[in-house]
Formats: structure tokens, sequence, C-alpha cells
């Protein structure tokens, strides 16, 4: 039996609407279909009714359901007791994107030194591109990025999102009147490195405005990208959650834009070809620690995860 389609099963009946499913697990509504037809066939049973809308357990759906979630809780137990956390001495390779680093990120390595104090981290900070290329390959056992990665031997799990604001330095002179885009197009705009998630949206809003031709500066590191903006060389849009230091400090202030700039999904993502063994474990060290910096820091910073699984292998 599959587990993946037990998850799968599980989630649908959760949310009742195929699409959501889909969603949250990242795959398509065929994929869910194909999964519940196959936990149908091999149960010899209907475990759900089909409306126009959403679905519904049945009588034998139900039933299936206790069993499914207890086989699910019995699998994560045993993964847990396989792994001796005081011997484990491997090496687990992370990759996260810079506004995770800046963030969360020293929680979350403090958490795995914590509880596998003889585990070997080796990091990397890259583009959510080049990660899910290095994901597939091998080369990363785990990639905390901006996209779920397709193909392969790859599952994905929400950590959430990271609102996104227009910053400036108070030396710019900008008060709180509300700028459209032609109007903060007047300041050097300082982006997350070219192919990055943010800099794609701000060449898609600049271009969807037409009047409006921002000289843009890409720096790859974000460090540096938040001390130019403090000096009052320019705007950028980042995360709140990485410059809450500047903020307080009122060396950076938050622009009012009458463009909404879209939030940043955060998502985990991991080989399960069950080469490293602790690779889901570490996965969900890291939704513990998202979890509790959106609960510490509230919506207008972090939004909390919003699934318990997703992927495909």
């Amino acid at each position: 039996m599959n587990l993946r389609f037990l998850e799968t099963f599980v989630l649908l009946a959760e949310l009742r609407n195929f699409r959501m499913t889909a969603e949250r697990l990242f795959t398509t509504q065929a994929a869910v279909s194909s999964r519940i037809a196959t936990l149908e066939q091999e149960f010899g049973v209907r475990l759900f009714d089909r409306g126009v809308r959403e679905v519904t357990l049945t009588a034998d759906g139900a039933k299936a359901l206790v069993h499914a979630e207890r086989m699910l809780r019995l699998m994560r137990e045993m993964r847990e007791d396989m792994l001796d956390k005081q011997a484990y001495a491997g090496v687990i390779r992370i990759g996260a994107i810079e506004s995770i680093v800046h963030s969360w990120f020293p929680d979350f390595l403090a958490l795995l030194q914590q509880r596998y104090p003889r585990l070997q981290v080796e990091i990397a900070c890259d583009t959510t591109i080049h990660m899910s290329e290095q994901l597939l390959k091998g080369q990363l056992d785990v990639s905390l990025q901006a996209k779920p990665v397709s193909g392969g031997a790859i599952a994905n799990l929400s950590l959430g999102e990271f609102a996104m604001a227009w910053v400036g330095s108070p030396k710019l002179g900008i008060g709180d009147e509300t700028l459209s885009l032609a109007e903060l197009a007047a300041f050097p705009i300082m982006s997350f490195a070219r192919g990055s998630e943010p800099y794609a949206v701000i060449e898609q809003l600049f271009s969807a405005e037409g009047n409006a031709t921002p000289h843009m500066n890409c720096i790859a590191s974000v460090a540096t990208m938040i001390r130019v903006v403090c000096d009052g060389l320019g705007v950028a849009a980042v995360p709140p959650a990485i410059i809450q230091r500047e903020l307080a400090e009122q060396r950076l202030r938050l622009l009012r834009v009458d463009r909404e700039f879209p939030s940043l999904p955060l998502v985990a993502c991991w080989r399960n070809d069950h080469q490293n063994p602790l690779a889901e474990t570490v996965v969900r060290a890291a939704e513990e620690v998202a979890t509790a910096f959106a609960l510490n820091h509230g919506q207008a910073v972090a939004r909390l995860p919003g699934t318990r699984l997703a992927g495909d292998a």
C-alpha cells in the first residue's frame, strides 16, 4: 500500500475538495483522483461521495480514515524511533534563500544542534532556481526556498509566507503619501539577485504599469542591499521579517505604494528517496521554527504554514 496515497486520502477527507487538495500537494486534480481511485479499487469500497463542489466520506470511507490516520501516525513514530539522535553523526546538506537565512534560520540551526548534537550541517545560500537544480542532482538534501520542486524523488512542504513591503531610508524624505510605481521609479531600486522571486515580481509590476521604467540594481547579498538602502541610495522591496532591527532603529521605514507586492511563499523541499533518513525530520524542525516565527511576529510579517503535507515523489 502506497503511503503517499494514504496521505492524499487523509488530506482530501479534511479539505473535501479535489482542487484544494491538489494545491496543497503541489500536484494536479487528476493525480489526486487517480490515487483515490487506486485506493478504492484496492479496498474494494467507495471512499467518497462526489458532489458538485465538494466530496464527503462514505460510511466505508469514515472507517478507512481511522485506520489511515493510525498508519500514518505509526509511520512517523517509527521514523523517529529509528533515529538515534545522540549517535547520529551524518551530514545533512541544507540550502536556503537569503530571506530565510536573515530571519528564522539561526533559530532553526540552533534547534538542530540541540536535538542532533553530532549532526554535521553543510549550508548553501542561493536562489530558488539554483537550489532546485542542486536538489534534483542530489547535491542538496533539503532546500528552504520560494517554490516547490517537481520531478525526481522530491517532496515539498509549505512553510507559510513572508509579507513583502517597499522600504526606504528616512534620508530620502519620503512622507506618508501613497506613491505610484511611476513615482517610486524616480528612485534607484535595489533588488534581490536576478532570477530570484522578488526580482521577477518587480519586473512584472513595472512592466504592467507601462509608464514606469525603473533603474534596477541587482545585489547578490541581502546584507549589502539593506546597508545600501539604509544609506539612502535607493528603495527596495523586502520582507519586513529580515529588517526588524532596521525598522526599530528607524534606519528604514515602510513606504506606502498603490500596488500591493505579493507575499513571498516559503517551501521546504527535500529528497524523499531515503538516501538521508534525517531529511524529513529536519524539514519538520524547519516547519516548527517557521510556525513559531509567524506566531511571534504576526501576519504583517509572516503567515503560518498552510498545510501539513505536500509533494510528489
